[in-house]
């Protein structure tokens, strides 16, 4: 990195210190005004974004609707409803032993903000997170993904179109740039990527002493039941795990279906694809279906089929690839070793491997044995099963007889566990992310029992110190 572009990093965060005390003092209607401009610009320049995501990866254009402008905005006008009710102080309770004192929390932002954000929903996963932190009343610095060039220069002439860059900034480039900016002391970090990089975000973050919200991966199961529909979850699995070419961070990444249920369910997929994206033959020519983003996670994509077929996989459905065009075809598999890297790995393609097992027991044993996945669902038609799932299992969210559609609820909070991430946003929850809790206590200075804790301890204060002590 050029010296001078590591000073303009230094001299943009300096001035959004500055500017940020401003900030934290700014009206519901102030945000909200900065929140619609942010939406109304995204709204003004769709085609553009359309043209930067085919450009990048083939994204088609309904994909991008659904999943990066319609999210999106979604998201900043669910903060705009709520916002005025979420700045609100609010009053809580008071133990007897401070009768006559109040308590209230109060929101105040936690200042200057960091977010890196990943290439495989670039829009929604920079501008939700930055909405959160223009509610909060934070100042923001992002850093886009450099694996899509085009998005990331579209993001970056958006943001500069609409703020100031003393409010909201952007720093394009490759990963040396996002280094620099971790070395500088953010009052919070708020990053979108791989578990593998998210430990040394949180590291850096560690040194300056930073709070952080880690939004990453790890490999997201789908229980099947034996009381399940197959051909609606053939359905939903499909389209969750394909969307974006399977590359979406809550994806199904391995199947475990009753071994009496192996074969149907998979010719209910075979059936499902077919519908979705043409014969097998011909899904190259699709244009509902996205590429790989970069020749380095295809040739990894194809080292994991190609190891898992020379262990023994067996290829049910695609298996078809062409690095010209960055293809993968979806990909089904069954008789995966479990030795392998497509099942050691978050997958983050189109390769699902269908795993047999023998019980609901089972599989919930295999899911315990493993990290703590981002997301888990379940389909089943007994209720006390899934319930059973539900009760017996951690992850960062659930979704019950479908997939990846927990996100679209912006009431419900979004976040992983463990080393699928910390923290988490969505709603309220993005407000929150970026919004120290502020403890205030009021004090009644003629009644106040607190002052029987001042020494010396004698006569009556003993006697009033026992009373207290019966009643706290």
């Amino acid at each position: 990195m050029k010296a001078t572009e590591r000073e303009k990093i230094q001299t943009i965060f300096d001035k959004q210190r500055i500017f940020q005390k401003k900030l934290k003092n700014s009206t519901a209607a102030d945000r909200i005004a900065k929140l619609e401009k942010l939406r109304d610009a995204l709204e003004a320049s769709t085609q553009e974004l359309y043209q930067a995501m085919y450009d990048d990866y083939r994204k088609p254009q309904t994909e991008t609707d659904i999943m990066e402008v319609a999210a999106t905005i979604g998201e900043i006008n669910h903060l705009i409803k709520l916002l005025p009710g979420l700045m609100k102080p609010k009053t809580v309770g008071t133990p007897l032993m401070l009768v006559g004192s109040s308590s209230e929390i109060r929101y105040e932002p936690k200042g200057t903000s960091l977010i890196i954000s990943p290439w495989n929903y670039p829009v929604q996963l920079t501008l939700a997170p930055l909405a959160g932190a223009i509610s909060a009343g934070c100042t923001a610095i992002i850093k886009p993904s450099e694996y899509v060039p085009n998005t990331s220069a579209y993001i970056a002439k958006l943001i500069r179109n609409t703020f100031r860059e003393d409010e909201v900034a952007v720093f394009e480039g490759e990963a040396d740039v996002a280094q620099a900016l971790l070395e500088l002391p953010f009052d919070h970090i708020f990053f979108t990527g791989s578990t593998a990089v998210g430990k040394s975000v949180m590291a850096a973050a560690a040194k300056n002493l930073s709070s952080v919200t880690l939004e990453l991966g790890g490999k997201s199961p789908v229980i099947i039941d034996s009381s399940a529909n197959t051909k609606d979850a053939a359905k939903k699995i499909m389209w969750g795990k394909f969307v974006n070419c399977g590359q979406t961070c809550v994806a199904p990444d391995y199947i475990l279906v009753p071994r009496s249920l192996q074969t149907e369910f998979i010719a209910e997929c075979r059936s499902v694809l077919e519908d979705f994206y043409g014969p097998e033959a011909e899904r190259k020519q699709s244009a509902d279906y996205a590429r790989i983003v970069n020749e380095r996670h295809f040739n990894r994509l194809k080292g994991y089929l190609d190891e898992a077929v020379a262990k023994g996989a067996r290829i049910e459905i695609g298996g078809q690839t062409d690095a010209t065009e960055l293809f993968i075809a979806p990909t089904v598999l069954s008789h995966v070793p479990l030795d392998t890297k497509i099942m050691q790995e978050e997958i983050f393609g189109p390769l699902l491997p269908v795993i047999a097992i023998d019980s609901l027991e089972q599989a919930i044993e295999f899911v315990n044995a493993r990290p703590k996945p981002l997301a888990l669902y379940v389909f089943a038609s007994d209720s006390q099963a899934t319930e059973k799932v539900l009760n017996e299992t951690s992850s960062g969210g659930v979704a019950v007889d479908d997939v990846v559609m927990h996100l679209a609820n912006p009431s419900l909070p979004f976040g992983g566990i463990g080393p699928s991430g910390c923290g988490n946003y969505h709603g309220s929850y993005s407000f929150m992310a970026f919004s120290h809790e502020k403890s205030v206590l009021r004090q009644n200075k003629l009644l106040a029992v607190g002052q029987v804790v001042y020494p010396p301890y004698t006569g009556v204060k003993n006697v009033l110190q026992g009373l207290v002590k019966k009643i706290i």
